[in-house]
Order: structure tokens, then C-alpha cells, then sequence
């Protein structure tokens, strides 16, 4: 089993977005989701990768725990929400988000595709990023899923 590692920007339930800054090689706080939205799962970026916004990849981490900003986890890749963002009016980018599991999780140790977890969780996970985006004037259009295979071959692609 193909694992990579994920550095967690943001924890689970945090109202708080941070956002790593490779010149300072700090994590700054990058602004505050409104009040009573939070990040479902522990948020990051996949390290030596980058996307179409040119920034690394990010990921969404399922975990039965919450980690903390900085941590650095081994994870195993389930899939990925494809994505297109960008501001009203203008053209949009790829901004594709990884679904991994960390390596050692005992809750989410047979979830071997993105598929497993279900359209309702698929649903509310795809309206988190839509108004996530919609809060900061962007446009985040969801164009499916891929399951675990074709995320790794993408993410292989935004490798540097």
C-alpha cells in the first residue's frame, strides 16, 4: 500500500485557516471561518507537489482524532473531490482535494476508496468546500470524484 505524507494546515473543528509560508517556514493564520463553521477533518498540503493555483496540493484528512497544525502524517490516499475554483466572472482552476486516512487509524482502517464513505458524506463534505469558498468571494464547483487509484496517478502528476 502506496502512502504519502500530509502536513496538516488547519485541525479538525478549528475555526481558524492556516496557511503555511515556505519564505518564514511559519504557519500564519490566513483568516477565520465565520462563526459556527469549522473544518470537519484535519486540512493540509501534500509536501513537493503542486497544483493548477500553484499552490502544493491539499488534502482533507479522515481521522477519529484531531491533530494539530504542523503535524506531519503518514497517510494512505482513498480518492479525490474534483474541484474547479476561482472568483466570479474569471476562469476557474483545478483545485482537486485528496482524501487520505493516516496510517495506524483503527476506525477508518477498511476504507479503501472514496466510495466507501457515502453520498451523504460525499454531499456535506462537497457544501463545506462550497461555502468555505463562497465566505472568502470564490466559486468551488464540484466535477465528481476519483477513487484511490486515479488520485494517485493525479497527485503523482503535481509532483514537483
Amino acid at each position: 500500500m502506496q502512502t504519502i505524507e500530509v502536513v496538516i494546515e488547519s485541525p479538525r473543528a478549528t475555526q481558524a485557516k492556516f496557511k503555511f509560508d515556505p519564505k518564514s517556514k511559519l504557519f500564519k493564520l490566513s483568516r477565520l471561518l465565520p462563526l459556527g463553521m469549522v473544518f470537519p477533518y484535519d486540512f493540509g498540503f501534500i509536501p513537493g507537489t503542486v497544483g493548477e493555483d500553484g499552490d502544493p496540493l491539499d488534502a482533507l484528512v479522515l481521522s477519529e482524532f484531531g491533530s494539530f497544525t504542523g503535524a506531519h502524517l503518514t497517510c494512505r490516499v482513498i480518492g479525490a473531490l474534483k474541484a474547479v475554483q476561482g472568483k466570479e466572472g474569471k476562469k476557474g482552476v483545478r483545485n482537486d482535494r485528496y482524501f487520505c486516512i493516516p496510517a495506524g487509524s483503527i476506525t477508518y482502517s477498511t476504507i479503501e476508496n472514496i466510495d466507501q464513505l457515502g453520498k451523504e458524506h460525499h454531499k456535506q463534505i462537497e457544501e463545506f468546500f462550497i461555502n468555505y469558498n463562497k465566505v472568502d468571494g470564490k466559486i468551488f464547483s464540484c466535477l465528481g470524484t476519483a477513487d484511490a487509484e486515479k488520485a494517485i496517478k493525479m497527485i503523482k502528476k503535481g509532483s514537483r
